[in-house]
């Protein structure tokens, strides 16, 4: 007999010892694990009851995981309005300010290794900041209805789209499978703005030739 069946046995009988019903939740698992026991053999089926019991945790994708880096770097959080992010980036680039190390070539290059880092988070959180999406969302409107792809690039999960106006854009956490199917797509225009332009968090990398 395997562990499973001896733990539920043991369960079944120490409630009926008692004069207690049966746990609802331990029917509900003998359920699910005698229909799997039935379609599978009984370690595959343990397996998929595990699964249920304990599902795998969530993983954070690289987007997001870049966000929580960059937040934790400059220390503010989502809430954190663009002209407090400002305030801050301002002040960590006082702190890296080369006058600052006059004469420590060392802590120089420390500065210029980590200002260079810190302008980088700064302009990302900036791009994909809400108040930023939304005081661009006419011109991205314009640009995804009305212009067409001139390239695609796709790496671990970023699709980065060049468009004829010559913006170009970040598609996050975009599946390779739906990449495929954009590729393929007899008019990738119309298939990305059906699947992909409202679908995915974005930003803009790249201004492009403003149109009169």
């Amino acid at each position: 007999m395997l562990i499973m069946d001896k733990v539920l046995l043991l369960n079944s009988r120490a409630c009926n010892a008692k004069g207690k019903d049966f746990n609802p939740h331990v029917a509900s698992l003998i359920q699910s694990y005698t229909i799997l026991a039935y379609l599978c053999p009984r370690k595959q089926a343990f397996r998929e009851l595990l699964r249920i019991v304990h599902p795998p945790a969530p993983q954070t994708s690289r987007h997001m995981k870049k966000i929580t880096d960059y937040r934790k770097l400059l220390g503010v959080s989502k809430t954190t309005e663009l002209k407090e992010l400002k305030t801050i980036y301002r002040n960590f680039m006082k702190d890296c300010h080369p006058d600052k190390f006059s004469g420590d070539e060392e802590g120089k290059q420390h500065a210029e290794e980590k200002s260079k880092t810190i302008i980088e988070a700064y302009h990302f959180l900036v791009s994909i900041a809400p108040e930023t999406l939304a005081q661009a969302l006419p011109e991205y409107t314009q640009t995804t209805t009305n212009s067409s792809i001139t390239d695609l690039q796709y790496h671990q999960q970023t699709l980065k789209i060049t468009f004829a106006d010559e913006s170009v854009y970040e598609y996050f956490d975009v599946p390779k499978n739906t990449y495929v199917k954009l590729i393929n797509a007899e008019s990738q225009g119309r298939f990305a703005r059906r699947h992909i332009y409202n679908a995915f968090a974005y930003r803009k990398v790249s201004k492009g030739t403003p149109t009169s």
